[in-house]
């Protein structure tokens, strides 16, 4: 099948440990008919306009990934598999001994780089449900137009993103009133407490009040097909310099680099404040939640049973 080089490629991020979830929550059934959260997600997006899928994966998983849910989707819309590793980094970094921590979100998106060589694409998480109209709201932006260094993100409010049981790492956006990103700090302990957002920057001694209708990146990233060049011309720098401050722990997110390129002058980004409904999966007990929303979008007729 032949596709549109210039049309926008959905980049699936499913690379992950699932260390805190205890298993391969990517492939995990989470409605009781085999579909995995990132099935929905595939779904919701081909009907938006999306025709072609990269998945990023470990290769130590790709078996069982693509006798999964791979097959699923190879029956559907074309697929590429991009393997992330922590041995594969600039020629220029080295790991240091020790590490065994993946490098972050950027890094997935890096070893996609001559997959996605002028390109224009959205990311996704392969462990949340995002809803259908984030996906309108995705390919609206590319179908807009703009210059190439022009981003989008599809953001949610985020106490809709807490969760009471644990603490979170989110992408909080600060936005003007043309609804331009004027930075994004990634907070790693996010706590939801009496319906309000609170994050701590020294281990849990202080907490400080995020506004209650502050945006947060939920990686719905719609990158224009510069964000992949700069990468190329400037990843190595920053994972020199955070190997070098931090080497066992540096990791670099997308909220990250989309701050470093803000912080250079060298793109702008649109804030699209989505209507979707936002949930995700981060451990095992969270299924049966995730489960009985499913059930109530395949009763309204959002879903089919078997798609």
């Amino acid at each position: 099948m032949s596709v549109d080089k210039k049309s926008p490629v959905l980049v699936v991020m499913a690379a992950g440990m699932g260390s805190r979830f205890g298993g391969l929550k990517q492939i995990e059934d989470v409605d009781g008919r085999g579909h995995a959260l990132i099935d929905y997600a595939i779904y919701d997006a081909a009907l938006a306009g999306f025709d072609e899928v990269v998945f990023i994966i470990r290769e130590e998983i790709a078996k069982d990934f693509k006798e999964s849910v791979g097959k699923r989707i190879e029956a559907k819309i074309p697929v590429t598999y991009v393997y992330q590793a922590l041995d594969m980094i600039p020629e220029g970094c080295e790991i240091p001994e020790g590490r065994n921590k993946p490098w972050g979100t950027t890094h997935a998106i890096w070893c996609c780089r001559e997959v996605l060589k002028g390109r224009d694409f959205l990311t996704v998480n392969a462990d949340d449900f995002y809803g259908r109209q984030a996906f309108i709201d995705a390919i609206n932006f590319f179908n807009n137009g703009g210059p190439d260094n022009e981003y989008g993100i599809i953001g949610y409010n985020v106490v809709s993103t807490l969760n009471e049981n644990f603490s979170v790492s989110r992408g909080i956006c600060s936005v003007d009133e043309e609804n331009n990103l004027k930075r994004i700090d990634e907070r790693k302990e996010i706590k939801l407490e009496a319906g309000r957002g609170y994050f701590t920057l020294d281990g849990g001694v202080t907490y400080t009040l995020i506004p209650s209708d502050a945006i947060a990146s939920m990686n719905l990233w719609a990158f224009r097909s510069d964000f992949t060049e700069d990468l190329v011309n400037n990843y190595e720098v920053r994972l020199k310099e955070g190997i070098k401050s931090n080497p066992l722990k540096f990791e670099e997110t997308l909220s990250d680099a989309v701050q470093n390129i803000l912080e250079r002058g060298e793109c702008s980004v649109k804030v699209i404040n989505t209507d979707s409904k936002w949930f995700g999966m981060t451990y095992r007990e969270d299924i049966p939640q995730v489960k009985e929303e499913l059930e109530r979008l395949v009763k309204e007729g959002i879903y089919p049973e078997n798609f």
